[in-house]
């Protein structure tokens, strides 16, 4: 005759295997948020890849070299979407773009595991532009004042004043800090519109790559933009990529800092991995070339523990 512990031996292993078999029903599959799923790329030219060759996309102008493209490949992603758009804002994320792209949004899916996105430079500027609309106010003023700040007298309206007993060239609001602090609130609502269409995706916000070096004398002779000009960009876009780096924390992304990798191979420097105004490979102006593309791709790679 069985003992009562016996007769219940079977109850008790037929509970253990349903809850096991439950478990690996409702349990998350193995690439969800890794990138080995489906995988969406969002953002602008410098996510794009604008003009490294092989371009498609008409106007958004994107390379199948640019690093959504390597960090699918390297990830073997199940699915790999690319709707990021050269000149890109904010509102891209919800609104079409030329009048002819949908909202970069509407790509992504329930089942999509990782996100990137890379956005904001063209927030600088005021028109369709965006940052094209900066190099050209820097080149320009570089022209007739190449030994001042022209760039920076527009943005941050410098001007003569009479202060303390004397006329002193001051400045006042600097617009272009004043853009990155109103393109944030767009930018955290972005988030959260990713996270809520695609709940279990990984999502990574990729920031900008050293476009210029913090030492504008290096820039003498190689690029048109003034010294004190690259230093004030320099400073600039380091403000745009901490803004990134505080909206991604407070709302549930992961910041990737490509300055840091691309740090000496600015626009000024002798081995670039971001071109000039005129570029030596093929790239748009002041944007990463293929290496460029290589090296953000490389610190999403590192982001992802890969």
């Amino acid at each position: 005759m069985l003992s009562p512990a016996r007769k219940r031996l079977p109850a008790v292993l037929g509970g253990l295997l349903a809850t096991a078999a439950l478990a690996a029903l409702t349990a998350p599959t193995a690439h969800a948020g890794t990138g080995a799923g489906p995988y969406v790329a969002l953002g602008d030219s410098f996510a794009a890849g604008a003009l490294v060759p092989n371009q498609s996309g008409g106007l958004c102008l994107r390379s199948d070299q640019n690093y959504g493209h390597l960090v699918a490949a390297a990830l073997k992603s199940t699915a790999y979407t690319d709707v990021t758009c050269s000149a890109a804002k904010t509102k891209h994320l919800t609104e079409a773009q030329y009048g002819v792209y949908a909202p970069q949004l509407n790509a992504l899916k329930a089942d999509t595991s990782l996100v990137t996105l890379g956005i904001g430079g063209n927030d600088l500027g005021v028109s369709d532009l965006g940052v094209a609309e900066l190099i050209a106010t820097c080149v320009g003023g570089a022209v007739v004042n190449p030994l001042g700040t022209p760039c920076k007298d527009v943005y941050a309206h410098g001007h003569w004043a009479w202060q303390d007993w004397r006329f002193q060239w001051v400045y006042g609001e600097d617009d272009l800090r004043s853009r990155i602090a109103a393109a944030a609130p767009q930018l955290a609502d972005g988030l959260r519109r990713i996270h809520a269409k695609s709940p279990n995706a990984k999502v990574l916000l990729v920031g900008y790559p050293s476009v210029v070096p913090a030492n504008g004398a290096n820039c003498i002779g190689r690029q048109p933009v003034t010294p004190g000009d690259v230093e004030y960009l320099h400073g600039v876009l380091g403000d745009l990529n901490a803004m990134l780096a505080r909206t991604a924390a407070a709302n549930g992304a992961t910041y990737v800092d490509t300055a840091t990798p691309t740090r000496g191979h600015d626009a000024c420097s002798d081995t670039p991995w971001i071109e000039g105004l005129i570029p030596q490979s093929p790239a748009a102006p002041f944007h990463p070339n293929a290496a460029g593309e290589r090296a953000m791709a490389g610190a999403v790679l590192k982001s992802l523990g890969k």
